[in-house]
């Protein structure tokens, strides 16, 4: 990475909040220039002293974050249209980290949840198989 980075992207950068190929092109700039690593340091001297921005606040606490709840409803297709057209915003098109491992998560879920539901029908229906077919005596 031949550009200087920026406060935002070093900030980024701390709050993991790169893709993985962002944070090694982060990382290997830190490497490759001592004062970027200086800049990294005053960045955490400040964070460590309590001096953050409203921005730096609102991205640590991920404000902009639908709680895994409301990602739930969002995969149920019982959240609104607007709230619907946020989230695919937020996941796909700001790349949001969190809230696609959320959603990635709470699909698996969702998907284990159907094949054990469904194993277990299997299994009622093998073991009551025998009384179905007996009829009225």
């Amino acid at each position: 990475m031949n550009k200087q980075l920026t406060s935002a992207e070093l900030e980024a950068y701390l709050d993991e909040d790169l893709s993985p190929k962002e944070m090694s092109e982060v990382e290997k700039a830190l490497r490759d220039n001592p004062k970027m690593l200086q800049v990294i340091a005053n960045l955490i001297s400040r964070r460590d002293a309590g001096i953050h921005s409203l921005g730096a606040m609102w991205r640590r606490h991920r404000l902009s974050c639908p709680s895994r709840e409301q990602l739930g409803s969002y995969l149920l297709g019982v959240a609104g249209d607007d709230f619907a057209a946020y989230v695919k915003f937020h996941v796909h098109r700001v790349g949001c980290r969190i809230c696609n491992a959320n959603l990635e998560d709470l699909q698996r879920q969702q998907q284990e949840e159907t094949n054990v539901v469904d194993g277990r029908r299997r299994r009622y229906f093998q073991s009551s198989a025998g009384y179905l077919r007996g009829g009225k005596k």
